[in-house]
């Protein structure tokens, strides 16, 4: 066991580990990184499908010229990482195994993040990100599968709880639709949806007969 700080590059060290071990069973295909906040907004049988079938990885990137974007980036980290290169994106992602097994071995960009990416840099949000772009862009849809409520401003996403979750929400989850790149669209965005508080787990255990389908 080892402490892992919100926002620190430890985070990105334990996520490393958790790809590792993972990789060590050759039966798995596909790694999913969501957190004890979210739920699932499909049942199991189409999670797997939708993943399995899918020829792509989903690790959000994108370019935000502002104080929580470019302006997080650390000049030091140039010329390995340069500011035009500097990505950010979602904590949570998914992503197939030959992906899986680059991040695990990469030995010239997570170092340069090791190093210099600390403090208000927060480099979970910008590692893989930044990683995937310069390298492995081809192979990523560019968009998380877990879906957050950023509307309410903040350091952190809303949070759910018990009244929130009706029908009616977790269909509107589901009806969401998206594109690859901005380019093909997609038959379901998310499978994931956060932050859900533990006092929701009784009304979704309720309705998720009605709504997953379980």
């Amino acid at each position: 066991m080892q402490k892992v700080e919100w926002g620190g590059v430890n985070m990105i060290e334990a996520e490393r580990r958790l790809l590792a071990n993972a990789l060590l069973d050759l039966s798995n295909e596909r790694f999913a990184l969501i957190s004890e906040s979210c739920i699932p907004i499909y049942n199991f049988t189409f999670t797997y499908n939708y993943l399995v079938n899918s020829t792509q990885s989903y690790v959000m990137a994108y370019d935000e010229d502002s104080a929580v974007g470019r302006g997080r980036y650390r000049s030091t980290m140039a010329p390995t990482v340069t500011i035009r290169q500097w990505r950010k994106g979602s904590q949570w992602f998914e992503m197939g195994r030959e992906l899986a097994y680059q991040v695990v071995t990469d030995k010239t960009y997570f170092p340069i993040f090791q190093k210099y990416c600390k403090g208000s840099c927060y480099s979970d949000e910008h590692y893989l990100p930044t990683y995937i772009s310069i390298e492995h862009w081809k192979k990523n849809s560019n968009r998380s599968l877990t879906w957050v409520d950023w509307s309410k401003g903040g350091p952190h996403p809303a949070k759910f709880v018990r009244p929130d979750v009706t029908i009616e929400f977790l269909n509107s989850l589901r009806d969401k639709k998206c594109q690859y790149n901005g380019g093909n669209n997609t038959s379901a965005c998310y499978l994931f949806a956060r932050k859900f508080l533990p006092n929701a787990l009784l009304r979704l255990l309720k309705v998720s007969r009605k709504v997953f389908r379980f």
